[in-house]
């Protein structure tokens, strides 16, 4: 087991932003419990014995900046820990190739850097700072929709022998011709699209097993979302929300003996309101029968933080790919994929999940 787990980071958003400052926020109030992972150590690997030696990234304003400095830069929001109490790092943010990493809703927001260079060049400058840096993890957080962007990352994991953890429903992970291709290189790869620690999906799929598992008989069902950070503004276009609902529904449709048809479920993204920020409302509904064909229905309303919900669960899925790399495991990590992501090539109860989960980490 080495002593540090060294990460690299692609797409520095929101999402980055309060991973990195939840740590800080630890580091600075030792007496917090740390809330939401699976336990404080993984293997022996706590939360600050976490590197971020390099970003990557399409932001003008972002490109060449440290990172401490750059998860502050607009269009993110969060701002738990203030900047200037942000200890300084020399780990840089890089060009990334924008590809299909910026859609038209988001591209006045987010200003991509004009770059002179070829996908190709690109390519090996990335490859240059991932071995200068002995990054051993990259994290993607690109943008829903962003199918090629998350293709040129998974190729450079591969080329480069690094573990690849995809936060988002561009299936790599859960792709059977992508993950031959992990194992036959004996790289970890978890994913696709992550689940939150108490996020809409999760309460979506752990209500609607219930119901099943207590013997009713859903019917119909649907859960809406909307926020107003710059993903909820990315996903107004249609066109890149194709995966992502794929990915939430077939989460829900997962833990169901029997499918519901096409039309009497949706799972997915709704609208943009500017001033919700990184909150992220959730309105879910459940109709079904229960015995002598008596109806009942339930609805809930979930008011989440975006970022904070999604942090906890990086923390994990950066853990159990570092573990996997110190065993010599590669492709797809089944139990993590499982427990902390909404498509992984296997579902699961999140029950069955955590305990795989359980025993992976104990070496079983």
């Amino acid at each position: 087991m080495g002593d540090r787990i060294k990460v690299g980071l692609v797409g520095i958003g929101n999402c980055f932003s309060g991973l990195i400052q939840g740590i800080e926020y630890y580091r600075q109030n030792p007496s917090q419990q740390v809330i939401g992972i699976i336990h404080d150590k993984l293997a022996g690997y706590g939360i600050h014995d976490i590197d971020f030696v390099c970003g990557f990234d399409v932001g003008e304003n972002k490109v060449g900046k440290t990172i401490n400095e750059a998860i502050y830069e607009y269009p993110n929001m969060v701002n738990w820990v203030p900047k200037e109490t942000m200890p300084a790092t020399g780990a840089k943010v890089y060009e990334s190739p924008i590809l299909d990493g910026v859609g038209i809703w988001v591209e006045n927001r987010v200003k991509p850097l004009k770059s002179t260079k070829t996908n190709e060049q690109i390519a090996e400058e990335v490859k240059k700072v991932i071995k200068e840096t002995g990054t051993e993890i990259i994290v993607s957080y690109l943008p829903v929709g962003s199918d090629k962007a998350t293709e040129f990352w998974a190729q450079i994991c591969l080329d480069t022998h690094t573990a690849f953890v995809n936060c988002i429903p561009s299936f790599i992970a859960s792709n059977p011709e992508w993950a031959k291709k992990f194992e036959e290189k004996h790289i970890p790869c978890i994913g696709d699209d992550i689940k939150g620690q108490v996020g809409a999906t999760i309460v979506h799929r752990t209500l609607a097993k219930l119901c099943n598992d207590r013997g009713t008989k859903i019917e119909k069902t649907y859960q809406i979302n909307v926020g107003g950070n710059t993903d909820f503004l990315n996903m107004k276009e249609q066109d890149r929300l194709v995966s992502k609902k794929i990915s939430k529904t077939e989460s829900v449709q997962s833990q169901l003996d029997e499918r519901l048809a096409d039309d009497q479920i949706y799972v997915g993204p709704s609208d943009f309101i500017p001033f919700l920020g990184n909150t992220k409302l959730m309105f879910m509904r459940i109709e079904g029968r229960q015995w002598a064909n008596i109806p009942y229905n339930m609805e809930v309303r979930l008011e989440v933080d975006d970022k904070a919900n999604s942090a906890g669960i990086v923390i994990d899925a950066v853990r159990l790919a570092k573990i996997a790399l110190d065993r010599g495991i590669g492709g797809p990590i089944k139990p993590a994929s499982a427990y902390l992501m909404k498509h992984p090539i296997e579902q699961t109860s999140d029950v069955a999940a955590k305990q795989a989960c359980e025993k992976f980490v104990a070496g079983e």
